[in-house]
This record gives structure tokens, sequence and C-alpha cells, in this order.
């Protein structure tokens, strides 16, 4: 079935795709995507596969998830998003901790943008939070991504506890990709209550990076958001 899955995949693949991907993505030396494979294909194109092969074993997509090749891990992680949302508690579960146990492989943002909120924030939801904290306080760039990410789940359910708790471990944080996911967080929890963003804002606006407060006002009238830039709020 695996041969199968990637014979499907390498046929969507696009070479000249493929190689604007590997820039896109930060692929070179020193970057932050360095040495990912890319086949090329779109995230549309990747859906297609996942329901043709959604119910393969939890192996094969272990299979999937451990490869070098990024849409590979991608269709993996689309298909346990899948599972997940129809799965029993325990198979949740199973998940859930195969998820965290392979965090290295979840290496891109867009895997984690894909799969943090639907896996880890879903399964959080009304358990103890405490992982977050510690992918939070974790050297990896991704793992970090992934505790600001999950939130997103809990956002949605108007519970905005963590994301401002969080939000505050990582504000001296060095990525641009950890400042840009903090920022887009706080902006949607301004979307569905705007104090409650506000507060956060008030207290720390002066110390935020400069891309993570721009991603958090970046819906706020000109005026407002003006005010903020300038450390005049």
């Amino acid at each position: 079935m695996i041969e199968e899955i990637r014979s499907a995949l390498k046929g969507l693949g696009s070479r000249e795709r493929a190689a604007f991907l590997q820039r896109f993505f930060k692929t070179g030396p020193g970057e932050y995507g360095e040495g990912d494979i890319f086949l090329g294909i779109r995230v549309p194109e990747v859906r297609k596969v996942v329901k043709r092969y959604r119910d393969i074993s939890q192996g094969e997509v272990k299979s999937l998830l451990t490869s070098p090749i990024h849409e590979e891990r991608l269709l993996a992680l689309l298909i346990l998003v899948g599972q997940f949302s129809r799965g029993s508690c325990a198979e949740q579960e199973y998940i859930y901790n195969l998820y965290l146990n392979h965090t290295r492989y979840i290496n891109s943002w867009d895997l984690v943008d894909l799969s943090a909120e639907k896996i880890v924030g879903t399964f959080l939801m009304e358990r103890e939070r405490e992982p977050l904290y510690t992918l939070a306080q974790s050297k990896s760039l991704w793992e970090r991504r992934i505790a600001i990410m999950s939130t997103f789940y809990f956002i949605k359910g108007n519970d905005f506890t963590e994301t401002a708790q969080l939000a505050a471990i990582l504000l001296r944080d060095e990525e641009d990709l950890i400042h840009k996911a903090v920022g887009w967080m706080l902006r949607e929890e301004g979307k569905r209550h705007l104090p409650t963003e506000e507060t956060f804002l008030k207290s720390h606006y002066r110390e935020m990076p400069r891309t993570m407060l721009r991603y958090a006002i970046e819906r706020f009238p000109e005026e407002k958001r003006q005010r903020y830039l300038k450390g005049t709020a």
C-alpha cells in the first residue's frame, strides 16, 4: 500500500513547482527548512489522495510521517487529522501521543498549522494543558509553534486563557515564525472578544516583536493601529 500511495503522489508532482516550494519553504543551508524535499504538489491535490487512503494502518501512516519528502509527511498528518476526528477516545489518545512523539517530522509551518489545532488542541480541550507549556519552552521551533497553534481550537470555543499565557512565554522568542503565529492567534482572539486581546496588548505591546504586534493589530482601525505601532496606545 505504501508504494501505491507514494506512486500516486509522485504522479502529481511538478518539477517546476517543487523548485518553487524548495525556495518558498527555505530549504537552503542554515534556513529553517534545510534539507526538506518537495515533489511539487498543491495541498488540494494532496487532500484528494487523503480521501483514497484515509483508512490506512497506523504503521503505514508512520512510514509516511517519517519520510524525507514533505508531501508524504503532509499526507500522513492530514490522514491522522481525519482518523482523529472519526476515532474513539482510545484512538484519539493514540493519535495524540503518536503526534507528540513524532514532532521532529512535523517540521514546517504548514505541517504544524494544518494539524496542531485539530489533534493537540482538540485532545486537550477538556484536559490538563500542561503539555503545551512544555512545548512552548522547547528548543524546537516547531514544538513551540505547535504549542501556540494548538490554542486555535480553544479560541474557537471562546477560551482564551492559554493563548495569552503562551503568548507571554513566547514574547522574547527569537524566531520570526513564532512571532507570526503568536500575533495571528492574538488577532483571532480579538475577532471573537476584542477586550481580551487588548488587555494583553496593553500589558505587552511595547515589548512585543514588531512582526508579532503587526499581526496582532492587523484588523484594527488605522488610527488605533498607528497608536500601537508608535507606542502611544
